[in-house]
């Protein structure tokens, strides 16, 4: 058995107030590992051309307000 078809067993044994603070605490640390990855693109230059074609459509006037 893999870990993660043990971690799935082992979710599935979960009570629902066991099961609500494992969700509350999931998303919360996937939350945080996307913002860190985010963070660690952008200062890697990974976002740099998506930015710059963002600012000149919204220059060429290709842009709407949200």
């Amino acid at each position: 058995m893999s870990r993660v078809e043990s971690i799935e067993t082992q979710v599935r044994e979960l009570s629902e107030d066991e099961l609500r603070a494992f969700r509350d605490w999931f998303l919360r640390y996937d939350a945080e590992n996307w913002d860190r990855q985010f963070e660690a693109d952008a200062n890697a230059g990974k976002l740099d051309e998506l930015a710059d074609q963002a600012l000149g459509d919204h220059s060429a006037g290709r842009s709407t307000k949200l």
